[in-house]
């Protein structure tokens, strides 16, 4: 009795003691949080201009300004279109420390996009305190059809490695070749092109040295009608289509071809003539991105009127729609072979791949098996579409629309060499 009685002061002091130590560890902890007022500083680098459905980079760095260690839980201001609500970085960073975070950013459309300001909860070591902090970094940027596809097909077609990549190198046929200049013969020159009158008068073998055909017109025609409002993988046919014509300018220009756009939907929207200006790259890409669908029906009657009038000498027309009937080409067909006959006229439309995956999935019950006759018959009238226009004489690309950019480079290198334009 007495050795319990004994024990109450004790454990009273203990107590009484530990509560000074939590207390003066709180208040050390308080005061080592709030110290200063700005502990970390966050920095976040991110391009101004961003491409369309590409990966990104977005990169932040966390510094410990401080002489004290610091624990931290970052929350990134994501834009909004990221749909990013939990994602979030905790460290402990050594005084004067930096720390790197990286993350990929994939828009799925043009237009601006807002970054917001970075929030912060900071934690002394001892965890007894916290404090949120706003860091103020907001940033807006703007998102343009991928120039890093862009640079990308460039390497492709102007390196070796292009038929890995599945840019075909394809063997030109015919001559569609024009004189450049009269040279001295070296070894390797062709015999059928010794220019014999050059000859006689130098007194020695002079060949003639021809050059590519250049400065032929070429024009993107985008369709921006509710047929091109469908998605996959997250962009529209039209930014598929945007995306590739910016590839496909590009390789254009650089073979020193002229370049040049057109869009329209019920109305004709962008008119740019072609041209191999220093800045026509630059008009083109502002161009594409101000471009936005308009839901209704394509006039394909008054697409033809305005080339009519507006493309007097024979181009190429790299025409991007969509059919999703027989009904649509046939009633878009006679303004298709009008503009056929002084042009050359190639029709990019699109298949499905959602329809491929059904069609070729296995069929584990009757429902499925009804889903996969039904998408392989969209798919087979898709081919009917392709084979109708082939018929009348129009160039066709069927494509994937991931593969767009591959096979309109294709089908374009094909018709060089053939010296169709």
């Amino acid at each position: 009795m007495y050795l319990i009685a004994y024990s109450y002061p004790f454990m009273e002091f203990v107590a009484n003691v530990t509560l000074v130590v939590l207390f003066a560890i709180t208040l050390l902890d308080i005061l080592l949080v709030f110290s200063s007022k700005n502990p970390l500083s966050v920095k976040r680098i991110v391009a101004d201009r961003l491409s369309l459905g590409d990966n990104n980079p977005v990169r932040l760095e966390v510094t410990n300004t401080t002489a004290q260690p610091i624990a931290y839980t970052l929350i990134e201001g994501y834009p909004v279109e990221m749909q990013e609500r939990s994602a979030s970085y905790s460290n402990v960073l050594a005084p004067g420390a930096t720390k790197e975070y990286h993350y990929e950013f994939k828009p799925g459309s043009r237009g601006e996009f807002e970054f917001g300001d970075v929030f912060v909860i900071i934690r002394s070591v001892f965890f007894m305190a916290s404090r949120s902090v706003s860091i103020p970094l907001k940033q807006t940027v703007q998102v343009y059809p991928s120039v890093v596809q862009m640079k990308r097909y460039e390497l492709l077609v102007f390196q070796q490695q292009k038929t890995s990549a599945g840019i075909k190198k394809i063997r030109r046929l015919g001559n569609n070749s024009e004189f450049e200049q009269i040279k001295n013969y070296v070894q390797g020159d062709e015999l059928k092109r010794i220019n014999w009158k050059a000859t006689s008068r130098r007194n020695e073998l002079m060949v003639n040295q021809y050059q590519e055909e250049k400065s032929q017109n070429i024009f993107c025609i985008i369709d921006k009608s509710r047929n091109m409002q469908m998605e996959f993988d997250g962009l529209s046919l039209l930014d598929y289509s945007i995306n590739s014509t910016l590839v496909f300018t590009n390789i254009a220009l650089r073979k020193g071809d002229k370049a040049g756009l057109y869009t329209y939907s019920d109305k004709i929207g962008t008119q740019l003539p072609a041209e191999r200006s220093a800045g026509q790259m630059r008009r083109i890409q502002e161009a594409l991105y101000n471009q936005r669908t308009h839901f209704k029906e394509a006039n394909f009657e008054l697409l033809y009127q305005s080339i009519r009038r507006s493309i007097n000498t024979r181009s190429l027309l790299v025409l991007f729609t969509n059919f999703e009937t027989e009904f649509s080409m046939r009633r878009a067909l006679p303004m298709l072979r009008q503009l056929n006959k002084k042009h050359v006229l190639v029709v990019v439309f699109f298949e499905n791949s959602q329809l491929q995956e059904l069609a070729y999935q296995p069929a584990r019950s009757l429902q499925e098996v009804y889903q996969g006759a039904v998408a392989e018959k969209m798919m087979t009238l898709k081919a009917r579409i392709a084979q109708e226009l082939r018929r009348n004489g129009i160039q066709t690309v069927l494509t994937l629309p991931d593969e767009l950019s591959v096979n309109t480079i294709n089908k374009y290198l094909e018709l060089k060499a053939k010296g169709a334009i």
